[in-house]
């Protein structure tokens, strides 16, 4: 039997519907941010900026960017006396140095507002911001804050437009 014109075309469709949507990891499966830059090296960033999970959420970081070696480390005073911008209970990470095409995988549980940066992009701008659960307590906002370059807290996105959206791509 040889499917009509318009069951190929619904199917079709479909195919194309769900390219057109990010997809919802499976439970279990890793939520992933990709580390990108551009042909000439000139721009870096993670994407997404910015995610919105529950506790116990594996993320797994992605290198896509051929030029480039990228980190993906928590703002923690254990990385490089850096301001603590996660949850107080959390442990903080450090991937070390990714190179194109290397993963590195947390599973975060405590809830809360979880910052990270690029080791060596970070006054690029390479930041990002993932909400575990309830946001709870923001981050600082005043000496912490004060230390960090203000490119990286123009890139943060709020913390409200992640949990309307879930997800915040790099506009």
């Amino acid at each position: 039997m040889m499917p009509s014109r318009r069951h190929i075309l619904r199917i079709g469709g479909g195919l194309l519907a769900g390219h057109a949507f990010p997809r919802l990891p499976l439970a279990g499966e890793p939520v992933e941010i990709r580390m990108q830059g551009n042909a000439d090296g000139s721009q870096v960033w993670f994407d997404p900026v910015g995610l919105h999970v529950e506790p116990d959420q594996a993320i797994r970081w992605v290198n896509h960017d051929p030029g480039n070696s990228h980190t993906t480390t928590a703002y923690h005073p254990k990385n490089f006396d850096h301001p603590l911008r996660i949850p107080e209970r959390a442990d903080p990470w450090n991937s070390d140095y990714l190179l194109p095409n290397e993963t590195f995988s947390v599973t975060l549980e405590v809830e809360g507002v979880y910052d990270f940066f690029c080791i060596p992009h970070e006054h690029a701008g390479m930041v990002g911001r993932i909400i575990v659960g309830s946001p709870g307590r923001p981050p600082p906002s005043t000496s912490a804050a004060q230390a960090l370059p203000e490119v990286v807290l123009q890139t943060f996105p709020s913390i409200d437009e992640i949990m309307h959206r879930g997800v915040v791509r790099r506009t």
